[in-house]
């Protein structure tokens, strides 16, 4: 499941796919920068960068190339439940506001794992434009690959 919706400047994504894989085997891919390379086709690093490594608070970095150019990001968790969700906000990067929510739900023969996101870039209706552009690009060319490997990774 996909969908995408505009809230004023900033845009929500939602993005859904099942698994037969357990929640339990799930939430490593989603937290350990080794297990994240393999399924996050958009991802060229990531790393924690605070002396913590797990729960509220740790902060991470991650290199993305998304249109053929690399974005910098650095993030904060703001939630961490472990096999349940992982959330972190933006703190530093080319992007106005990127909150993120990973949940994974154990349903009948595996989990369901979802992602919520909420972006904004700076520079006005520009800015929007761009967002859409890059959105899109996402959705179009990268989502259902990325879905499908982290599916394949936490199935094997």
């Amino acid at each position: 499941m996909v969908s995408v919706e505009t809230l004023g400047e900033n845009m929500r994504i939602e993005r859904s796919i099942e698994t037969t894989a357990v929640p339990q085997r799930v939430w490593p891919l989603l937290v350990e920068p080794e297990a994240i390379l393999k399924w996050f086709t958009l991802l060229e690093s990531f790393e924690y960068t605070s002396e913590q490594r797990t729960g509220v608070g740790a902060t991470f970095h991650y290199e993305e190339r998304s249109g053929g150019r690399l974005m910098k990001l650095d993030y904060r968790v703001t939630e961490w439940l472990e096999n349940e969700r992982f959330a972190f906000t933006l703190v530093s990067g080319p992007l106005q506001k990127d909150d993120q929510v990973w949940r994974i739900d154990a349903i009948p023969g595996g989990s369901r794992v979802t992602l919520e996101e909420e972006i904004e870039l700076s520079g006005g209706v520009f800015g929007r434009i761009l967002l859409a552009l890059s959105v899109g690009r996402m959705i179009g060319r990268h989502l259902q690959e990325m879905l499908e490997n982290l599916k394949k990774t936490a199935e094997a």
